[in-house]
């Protein structure tokens, strides 16, 4: 079973499964705290919320979700996955394309003083 993690200041992520143009994760968003606004070259994704209310911004646009409900996040969509409430938010992540690096990312805006594009 592939179970590679990395812990990032807004919580953490684990790799469930990856193989050719997939890979599914498991990410944790602490309380208060969210990811970089960003985008992807070479991959979409899709959020699955597990547990906890997720408050996802997609290309400017705001939609709050809790467990069961799904977002899309489509190749180059601005996105972001929020926190605001009190208890820790657990989503699983689809990602789909010819390459699922972790270096396939471009800031817009993020929290922790990170590059930004």
């Amino acid at each position: 079973m592939i179970e590679k993690s990395e812990e990032r200041p807004w919580g953490s992520w684990h790799i469930i499964d990856e193989g050719a143009g997939y890979k599914v994760k498991r990410i944790h968003v602490k309380p208060g705290q969210r990811l970089s606004y960003q985008t992807h070259e070479h991959r979409s994704e899709h959020w699955v919320v597990i547990f906890g209310i997720a408050t996802c911004t997609i290309d400017g646009e705001t939609v709050v979700c809790g467990p069961g409900h799904s977002v899309d996040v489509d190749l180059g969509q601005p996105h972001r996955i929020s926190n605001e409430h009190s208890q820790e938010l657990v989503i699983v992540e689809v990602q789909h394309g010819a390459y699922t690096g972790e270096d396939d990312i471009t800031r817009l805006e993020d929290d922790y003083g990170r590059q930004e594009a």
